[in-house]
């Protein structure tokens, strides 16, 4: 298996001819070291030999600048695998987990220099409820402050802005974290979006399973298992872009 690779803020692992490329920007606190939150995800989509460019952050309240080196950093990626391979141009699909599907979501194109759009887990809580000690500070200090985009506008910016009409929304049947329902009906609101939705087994961490070995045996046997369908819907999207 090729080696990770860092280029800026962006993990790279770049198999010798890749079929296609997926660029990752994943939850909070999980994404310092995104080749590694994501282990067994990113490995296996990888031996599907597809190109992984994971960016790597720690999130601010500030989520429109966030996405914008997100979209920045990426782009560079792409360009330089694009260089190395030679005569071939990569549409990347983006793949969001919890607060990385709202970065992607803002991103400055729009959606535009993508070929799909895949979401795991997607919320949009306001700060209160994403940082709780945040409430009892404000409350304290008698500050007014919230993430920029804050949850409303993010929606009125998705409904105004985002224009890629192939999407994948998985959400986990133990997740209470998860807000894809609403988005899902801003998307199908949209003119001629061929939006999908699915819900696998799982919770709002399932894709971020490290391959660490769990206490209980069966309970590593349902994190493989439930990594693996994910796996499988995965490649079954981006197979069916292929062929569409």
């Amino acid at each position: 298996m090729a080696k990770w690779r860092k280029i800026g803020q962006t993990w790279c692992n770049w198999p010798s001819k890749p079929t296609a490329l997926i660029e990752l920007i994943g939850g909070s606190y999980l994404s310092a070291t995104p080749h590694i939150s994501y282990k067994i995800l990113l490995n296996a989509l990888i031996r599907k030999n597809i190109a992984i460019h994971a960016w790597s952050y720690i999130p601010s309240l500030d989520h429109q600048t966030q996405a914008n080196e997100a979209w920045k950093d990426l782009r560079k990626c792409r360009l330089k695998l694009e260089s190395r391979i030679g005569d071939i141009s990569y549409e990347p699909v983006r793949l969001g987990h919890s607060l990385g599907c709202k970065l992607h979501l803002i991103a400055p194109d729009g959606g535009r220099k993508s070929k799909s759009f895949i979401g795991l887990s997607f919320n949009n809580y306001k700060i209160e409820k994403s940082i709780p000690l945040i409430s009892k500070v404000k409350k304290k200090l008698r500050i007014q402050t919230e993430f920029s985009p804050s949850p409303s506008e993010t929606m009125n910016i998705i409904s105004n802005n985002y224009i890629q009409s192939n999407n994948l929304l998985i959400r986990f049947s133990n997740d209470n974290l998860d807000q894809t329902n609403t988005l899902y009906k801003y998307l199908k609101d949209r003119n001629n979006d061929q939006t999908k939705f699915i819900e696998l087994s799982g919770n709002h961490l399932t894709p971020a399973n490290t391959g660490l070995k769990e206490i209980f045996s069966e309970q590593e046997d349902c994190n493989h298992y439930e990594i693996s369908q994910l796996v499988d819907k995965i490649y079954t999207f981006l197979s069916e872009q292929n062929h569409g």
